[in-house]
């Protein structure tokens, strides 16, 4: 019989695998409880065990997906902290494998954004994680520092905004432009000259 945690997490991962396809065809708004739970396969009551809202279970997507590019980072900073731009390189590689099906993450990521806007309660929550993620990083960022002997101009939390922020707006133009904007290119091209430019 499997362990009542384990049975749990399975749960969680299910019903998290069944919002995305859900919240991807319907958007967030046009998707239910209902359809989530008969996405993934269970009642309501699985899905309120695990999730107090819609708004929970989206922030539970976003956790999951920046907790493993932070360990995917971390793995990398053995063999690459002391060559920074291989290193930003292989970052922004991971930044989009760290969501396969780009277009599916960002119709989620955007609609979810314009909810936070609009409601305080849910701006509070994922706020809290993007604030939790950016700590991380800007850790990894001082850790790579020191390791290389770079001195940043700037604090390291602001870069960290710029690369998040670049990468999601040329995110949203290779998606409507991919011809012209392949997925990817802005970011490889301009973050090692602003990390240059930001370091000494």
């Amino acid at each position: 019989m499997e362990p009542p945690k384990r049975r749990r997490t399975n749960t969680r991962a299910r019903l998290l695998d069944g919002a995305l396809e859900v919240f991807a065809e319907r958007g967030f708004h046009g998707a239910s409880v209902e359809d989530i739970c008969d996405r993934a396969g269970f009642t309501r009551g699985a899905f309120y065990s695990n999730f107090a809202s819609k708004d929970e279970l989206v922030i539970a997507l976003f956790q999951a997906t920046t907790d493993r590019l932070i360990e995917q980072i971390s793995a990398l900073l053995p063999e690459l902290a002391d060559q920074p731009v291989t290193l930003l390189d292989a970052v922004l590689g991971l930044l989009d494998e760290a969501a396969p099906d780009q277009r599916r993450w960002h119709l989620i990521s955007t609609e979810f954004t314009l909810h936070a806007l609009r409601n305080p309660e849910a701006a509070r929550a994922l706020n809290k994680q993007r604030e939790m993620f950016r700590s991380r990083l800007t850790q990894l960022v001082e850790e790579i520092s020191r390791t290389s002997g770079l001195e940043f101009s700037v604090p390291p939390e602001q870069f960290v905004r710029l690369v998040i922020a670049l990468h999601e707006g040329a995110r949203s133009q290779s998606l409507l432009e991919p011809r012209k904007v392949p997925a990817g290119s802005l970011e490889h091209t301009f973050l090692p000259m602003v990390l240059q430019a930001v370091t000494r």
